[in-house]
């Protein structure tokens, strides 16, 4: 079971007694989550700490600015050499609570975890309602848009100064779980935030440009194969696409080139719930990856928890064994029976 979630003072503490932090996030980051872990490398360094930034996969090309401009440097476990982990002592997890999402991690974890004193060994901001894992200190809001708004939050209240390159990132992390403040986790709080960042300096004009008119062309190309995919079932209210290792392949692409294709379906207005199968390229072949959607009638947190995956009510995804044929037909079963 998850360790409950704690007091935001807690977290400040812990992050006061630190000196050396490392700090990671899942596994194929999205804006959220280099977002996050950027904003706390800025803020824990502009309090005397030394902090470092650990990617377990490739950083996607899309958001390599998030951590280039600030002149964040990061190390990629997937390429490695590994960084030298008996030297810090504290690990914070951001944008996940699901350990198993930090592939590599599994020996390194419990070491920080049977750690005394420093910061806390493993500390755990996130806004999923999935929880799976550990950490001294855990603090998790599902309220929050994105875990990028609950660290701005938490910021303001350890007395970071808002500079133009942290409330940047910020922003980013904000605008790319929320749709550019499409999606229904937007609430007030989120845009006041949002001001904010904007006053210090984070210009939306030109984040925009680089997250949304910036695409490579086998992206585009994928995306192309991806729509002419489309399944419409249960009488249109379910939507699946498919994505085959060969599309990868043949375009040119990769595996962070899918992100956002599942809400292509969504446009639709019969459609209640959105799948994306992904098969993925060597040497990952072996797992199929799922994303899922709903516009409010499914919980597909609930849908994603049967098989060992998790997220929000709205947005969640899962992971499953090849083939894709049994893999989607499991899958499509399933989801008709959600639908009810």
């Amino acid at each position: 079971m998850p360790t409950p979630s704690a007091n935001p003072a807690d977290l400040l503490a812990a992050f006061d007694r630190a000196s050396r932090v490392l700090l990671t996030t899942h596994v194929r980051p999205d804006g959220d989550a280099l977002g996050s872990v950027a904003a706390l490398a800025i803020a824990l360094r502009a309090k005397g700490k030394v902090a470092d930034i650990l990617l377990l996969s490739k950083l996607p090309s899309k958001y390599r600015f998030v951590l280039e401009e600030p002149g964040l440097g990061h190390t990629d476990l997937a390429v490695g050499p590994a960084p030298d982990f008996a030297s810090y002592d504290t690990l914070v997890v951001a944008d996940t609570g699901t350990f198993s999402q930090l592939p590599g991690l599994e020996k390194v974890i419990p070491e920080f975890e049977r750690r005394g004193g420093g910061g806390g060994a493993v500390l755990v901001v996130d806004h999923h309602r999935t929880q799976e894992g550990g950490g001294r200190v855990r603090v998790v809001d599902t309220a929050a848009a994105s875990a990028t708004e609950l660290i701005g939050r938490l910021l303001k209240l350890w007395n970071v100064p808002l500079t133009a390159e942290l409330a940047e990132v910020l922003y980013v992390g904000i605008v790319s779980d929320t749709g550019w403040f499409a999606f229904s986790n937007t609430t007030s709080t989120t845009l006041r935030l949002t001001a904010d960042l904007m006053d210090a300096g984070a210009n939306p004009d030109r984040l925009y440009q680089r997250l949304f008119q910036s695409e490579r062309e086998p992206r585009l190309r994928l995306q192309s194969r991806a729509q002419s995919s489309l399944q419409l079932l249960a009488g249109g209210r379910l939507a699946v696409i498919t994505v085959r290792a060969a599309d990868f392949t043949e375009t040119g692409a990769a595996v962070p080139d899918t992100e956002n294709l599942i809400n292509f379906p969504l446009q639709l207005a019969a459609v209640e719930m959105s799948l994306l199968v992904t098969e993925t390229p060597p040497p990952d072949n072996a797992t199929i990856k799922v994303s899922c959607r709903s516009k409010g009638k499914v919980d597909v947190a609930r849908f994603a928890e049967q098989f060992g995956g998790g997220g929000h009510a709205r947005a969640s995804g899962l992971k499953l064994p090849a083939p894709l044929e049994v893999a989607t037909a499991t899958l499509i079963a399933a989801a008709i029976a959600a639908l009810g």
